[in-house]
């Protein structure tokens, strides 16, 4: 029943509904064009007229241009609600002025010279007085999921605004069995529909607000009911080590490859790659609300992500863990590609110094810091040609310790190329990675002299540990003849030996899985920490294998991504 519901609800649309107030108008300047857009709602009983009324006008049109627009436009609303009177009705005389600042405004004045921020503007339509709002907060679109699942959190899947400060602005929850009588359920940006919400409707109410203004109220309704939720999930397992917040002497640290959605819509995964996991677990809405809990029930410092849509970053991620008091950085990769990497760092723990991004193809022939890796493979033209096609990224993000003096960490987040034949490249990214790593670290340690920089490297290295990858980063070097460098005939690798002097360890060791599919299971993510400066106080332990297996493998109805989170707590030296 869960499965057919859902897959029913999820490409149903929702539309919002404004609510204006019949004693305001709203003007607001479109921005980056000399345009206005002009709004109110005009109700008359006697008149019969109870209607809304919108404009869009250049800002250099003169007050009566603008005003003739206005009278024409009421005048027909008003005949075309009365066009059956008697013909002995006495016509109606129609009017419209505004005044500034108490005094009339002259017909010939420009628009832009009437609607100035610090002017007090009323208009009049024949006995009806409006307070023209300029520049009112505005919501544009707001938007709810397609999927409500109960005791998972919800919010607005869409909210585009104008001149609105979210967090000044009142989000109202509701909830109701048949979309007549509704009952306020909870307030604030993020809801949680509890077990007894279950086959309700719920609907979101929005007034947005900036400092001393306040826009339309916005209200949207989510046509479908909040579904039970799928049962006990693994990560609720494991939240049971991550209850509490570390204490000020160390951090929490999360990395996690959440399945973009572009790799995810599609009949070729729903047929090939996960044939296993029903279509609608597989869906967005779906797994946004797993991902959000797990990692909200996670209580991290630092949270590396891999295989961030741009979209869920901007409209999901960026707003939810604002909301937490995180702050956020992505990394897209390069080209055309619309996902990347994202960093959250928890502002109680960290304050952002700078962050950098790197696309390792755009750079490795460019820049001095490659030139020993460059120098081996510049004239092989077909890895040359691999390589400079690849549109992987790395991420460095700088954080300053708020509770241990003079400690910094030098935060890198990387997702290296997949493909089973690539070893050799992946070796070569991580020797890119490492190095641009270094470099970073080096200035760092100029600029801020005074600091101990310590290095976290997290990511999805799609490389076993018994690869290049982990031997190059726990050891400090990889051998000119080593195997990696074969795995494509065609591109093989010569006489490329790899050093990295920064002392790393893996926080979570080598566990059985990380990746966990029904085509392929193995290790490949890992927390990569400085080991002189670094200790690790715990390990949360990954989901057992019953766990993995108990819908075939992942992603699942209780797991949004075929990867496994891995969660440490470190503390300084």
């Amino acid at each position: 029943m869960l499965c057919r519901n859902l897959l029913s609800i999820l490409t149903k649309r929702f539309v919002h509904k404004c609510y204006l107030k019949m004693d305001k108008a709203y003007f607001r300047k479109v921005e980056d064009i000399q345009q206005f857009s002009f709004t109110f709602r005009y109700e008359n009983k006697e008149l019969k007229v109870n209607r809304q009324f919108n404009f869009v006008r250049q800002m250099s049109e003169p007050l009566s241009a603008f005003l003739t627009r206005l009278e024409t436009n009421v005048d027909k609303a008003i005949k075309k609600k009365n066009k059956k009177k008697e013909p002995t009705t006495t016509p109606i005389e129609m009017s419209v002025g505004f005044t500034v600042n108490g005094i009339n405004v002259e017909n010939g004045t420009p628009c832009e010279e009437v609607f100035k921020f610090d002017n007090v503007v009323q208009m009049k339509v024949l006995d009806t007085v409006f307070d023209v709002v300029i520049n009112s907060p505005w919501i544009d679109a707001l938007g709810v999921p397609s999927s409500m699942l109960a005791t998972f959190p919800t919010y607005p899947n869409k909210f585009e605004s104008f001149n609105t400060n979210i967090d000044e602005s009142d989000f109202t929850w509701y909830s109701s069995k048949d979309r007549k009588f509704w009952t306020e359920q909870g307030k604030g940006y993020m809801f949680i529909p509890g077990n007894d919400l279950i086959d309700s409707y719920v609907k979101l109410v929005c007034t947005p607000k900036h400092k001393s203004l306040e826009g339309p109220t916005v209200e949207v309704e989510c046509t479908s009911k909040v579904q039970a939720g799928p049962g006990h999930c693994p990560f609720e397992t494991r939240h049971q080590f991550t209850q509490n917040k570390t204490s000020q002497k160390g951090f929490r640290v999360v990395t996690y490859n959440i399945l973009a959605d572009l790799y995810c819509d599609s009949d070729y995964t729903r047929t090939v790659l996960h044939p296993y996991c029903p279509p609608y677990a597989l869906h967005l809405d779906y797994r946004k609300q797993l991902i959000l809990k797990e990692l909200m029930g996670y209580n991290a410092d630092i949270i590396c992500l891999q295989e961030v849509d741009r979209k869920v970053f901007n409209h999901d991620l960026t707003p939810f863990f604002s909301r937490l008091g995180y702050e956020g950085d992505y990394a897209i990769k390069g080209g055309e590609v619309a996902e990347g990497v994202a960093s959250f760092f928890n502002l109680e723990k960290f304050t952002k110094l700078e962050s950098s991004r790197i696309v390792f193809s755009e750079h490795i022939d460019k820049d001095q810091i490659f030139f020993h890796i460059w120098e081996k493979i510049s004239e092989n033209k077909p890895l040359v040609t691999r390589i400079k096609d690849l549109k992987s990224t790395l991420q460095v993000v700088l954080l300053e310790s708020r509770h241990k003096e003079n400690e910094l960490i030098l935060v890198a987040n990387t997702h290296l190329y997949f493909h089973p034949d690539a070893d050799h490249i992946r070796l070569i990214q991580g020797g890119l990675a490492i190095s641009y790593i270094q470099s970073c670290l080096d200035n760092f340690k100029t600029k801020y002299t005074n600091k101990r920089i310590s290095v976290l490297f997290c990511g999805d290295f799609n490389s076993v540990p018994e690869c290049g990858i982990y031997k190059l980063f726990t050891t400090g070097s990889v051998p000119e003849d080593f195997i990696d460098y074969s795995s494509n005939k065609d591109e093989e690798v010569k006489n490329l030996k790899l050093e990295q002097n920064i002392p790393l360890d893996s926080a979570c060791g080598t566990p059985q899985f990380t990746n966990f599919t029904s085509g392929f299971a193995d290790c490949l993510d890992y927390i990569f920490y400085q080991k002189t400066n670094l200790k690790i106080t715990q390990v949360v332990p990954l989901p057992s294998n019953e766990e993995l297996t108990q819908y075939t493998a992942l992603p699942s109805i209780v797991a949004p991504s075929d990867h496994v989170a891995l969660i440490s707590d470190l503390e300084w030296i």
